[in-house]
């Protein structure tokens, strides 16, 4: 998983250098806004983690598994547990912040980015990545299971969850192709082939499929996508209004079916 997710973030974000490229002086102040237990900062950063002053922010307790994993490979940084919407620093602080997945899952998106970016400086990077917005039927599938998972027990959410993980695995091993014979605009979905597998995953409901993974790590990504209660998607034309109105320049945006990546610099 950590190879896995390694490669996705050098292929979102580019090369970890960035943050080494960041700072006015010596050692760039960065903030790793939502950090979880910093699976994601480790998996890309690594070593680079020595060159930086890092501070890492998260609502939950998962910053003590953080502050555990660096410390593991002895790595320095500062953990805080409180809302990114208040990060106790002063305005215009930071040399680059990484909100990795985390924007969507606060009550405002747009409110979390602004907050954010009142704390980095001018000419300082920003780089995040938001949910992008599916077709209709998805849409509904998704607010439908999170609503439901809302009203169980992790447990029982989690075991509500595995025969949609066994049928995605089912359609995945399957490995039947499809030809969409001309786009169908309504339910946004493209013309082209395309796996029985992918075409239930993008457009009628999330059922994670990767053949060298046990079914409960499916599970587990099925489980981290309908857990959450918010877990807003956007459109790459939110998202863009969003960059103008906090003053940030776009260098770079990977728009995916599953989200939207933004490399920007405030300016």
């Amino acid at each position: 998983m950590t190879a896995r997710s390694r490669a996705w973030l050098d292929e979102r974000y580019g090369e970890a250098d960035l943050i080494l490229q960041a700072g006015r002086g010596e050692r760039p102040l960065i903030l790793d806004a939502g950090c979880g237990a910093g699976h994601s900062i480790l998996a890309w950063a690594g070593e680079r983690l020595r060159a930086v002053d890092y501070v890492g922010i998260d609502a939950s307790d998962a910053i003590r598994v953080a502050r555990t994993r660096f410390g593991e490979r002895g790595l320095a940084g500062l953990f805080v547990q409180g809302s990114l919407m208040r990060v106790p620093v002063p305005e215009e602080c930071f040399d680059l912040i990484l909100a990795e997945g985390v924007l969507h899952h606060t009550d405002d998106t747009r409110a979390a980015l602004l907050a954010l970016t009142s704390r980095l400086r001018r000419g300082g990077r920003m780089l995040f990545y938001v949910y992008r917005r599916k077709g209709p039927i998805r849409e509904f599938t998704d607010d439908y299971l999170r609503a439901r998972l809302h009203e169980m027990s992790p447990t029982q959410g989690w075991e509500a969850l595995m025969p949609l993980t066994r049928l995605g695995k089912a359609l995945g091993d399957a490995d039947v192709t499809v030809d969409v014979p001309e786009a169908i605009d309504l339910l946004g979905i493209p013309a082209g082939p395309i796996s029985v597998q992918r075409l239930f995953y993008w457009h009628v409901f999330k059922a994670f499929y990767a053949p060298e993974m046990t079914v409960d790590e499916m599970n587990h990504v099925n489980f981290d996508w309908y857990a959450p209660v918010n877990a807003r998607r956007h459109t790459i034309e939110e998202v863009r209004e969003w960059c103008a109105e906090a003053g940030l320049e776009i260098d770079r945006e990977v728009v995916e079916p599953a989200g939207i990546t933004i490399v920007s610099t405030r300016m």
